[in-house]
């Protein structure tokens, strides 16, 4: 069995191949760098087969999104590596960015880990998607070292001690294989957005230890798929967040989920105050959406054990950040 499977999901993205995969080359030494290219019809094969003909590829037919196309990408490779590393095609990584990962996640408790990820555009601050480790508040609102909702701090080293934390970023995840077959990978409904949390959730209850190395470093562009504000995104965040929520809360959870939706709406009316009626409509969508899941949701929730949870807090961090105005991690109150 080989030691690392780098494994890159591709959708169209030919740009980012010719910008960013040049450094996972690099400084991946003797590992094996593999393309899961999603249905794309930009010539992103062709492009690989004639400039970077040593990095393997497996082809999928259609678009399956970022949770079903890893799945059926990594299938393909069980029981050929040890680790995988599910890594964005718009990160930049850096010299030795692997190894203090494969030192961290080489303990038998810690089933994943992510690095320090930083803003490809602006070095010296933390990027949206997983900065310095993930956390979630009480209501399942995820939020990080280093960014806070859409707040990012900038990097000073304050967060360089490797920690446990609730969730690793999907744009940089370092995985042990038998782990992530074990638990049957990401969940297909969720398609793209919180499907890695999902995970870092369940494999939490499996008794594995999720954590942050930053020791190791790597730049992530974002938004490189569905920007920011984009719609889309809007909907699979909010939908997949109540999925998340209903399939892994343990005690009472409808009313938790019943105080969840209720913050949702509060943010769905402040998208209508700020004249932006789609996203508005977004949220709404989510909700329904989730009404016509909830029976297949409730019946993945029996095969979930409640234990103790790194980086679970029982904090309310939307009060924290938006009326305490605490803006950064150091600052709150968990």
């Amino acid at each position: 069995m080989r030691k690392l499977a780098i494994a890159i999901l591709n959708f169209n993205g030919v740009d980012h191949l010719s910008t960013f995969l040049p450094s996972v080359i690099n400084h991946s030494g003797e590992h094996t760098i593999v393309v899961i290219d999603n249905g794309s019809t930009d010539g992103s094969l062709e492009f690989l087969s004639l400039n970077f003909p040593g990095v393997e590829q497996i082809c999928l037919q259609q678009n399956c999104g970022f949770a079903q196309g890893y799945n059926e990408g990594l299938n393909a490779l069980k029981g050929k590596f040890e680790y995988y590393l599910m890594l964005n095609s718009d990160v930049q990584v850096t010299a030795n960015y692997l190894g203090p990962m494969l030192n961290r996640l080489s303990q038998q408790d810690i089933g994943a880990v992510q690095p320090k990820i930083l803003n490809y555009n602006q070095p010296s601050k933390f990027e949206h998607a997983g900065a310095c480790g993930g956390f979630i508040d009480r209501n399942g609102f995820p939020f990080c070292r280093g960014r806070i909702f859409s707040m990012c701090e900038d990097d000073r080293g304050q967060y360089d001690c490797a920690i446990p934390v609730f969730w690793a970023s999907g744009a940089c995840l370092m995985i042990k294989s038998e782990v992530f077959h074990q638990l049957g990978g990401f969940d297909a409904y969720f398609f793209a957005h919180m499907e890695e949390i999902d995970l870092c959730w369940r494999m939490q209850q499996a008794g594995y230890q999720v954590w942050v190395e930053p020791q190791s470093k790597v730049l992530h562009l974002g938004g490189g798929t569905l920007g920011y504000e984009s719609p889309r995104k809007t909907f699979l965040n909010f939908r997949n967040n109540l999925f998340m929520l209903v399939k892994n809360q343990s005690g009472f959870w409808p009313g938790r989920l019943f105080i969840r939706m209720a913050w949702d709406g509060l943010a769905a009316w402040q998208f209508l105050a700020k004249k932006q009626p789609r996203l508005f409509f977004e949220v709404f969508k989510a909700h329904m959406a989730l009404y016509g899941a909830i029976p297949r949701l409730v019946r993945q929730r029996k095969r979930m054990t409640a234990t103790a949870l790194h980086g679970k807090c029982n904090a309310n961090i939307v009060v924290q950040f938006f009326v305490l105005k605490r803006k950064t991690f150091q600052n709150l109150s968990l």
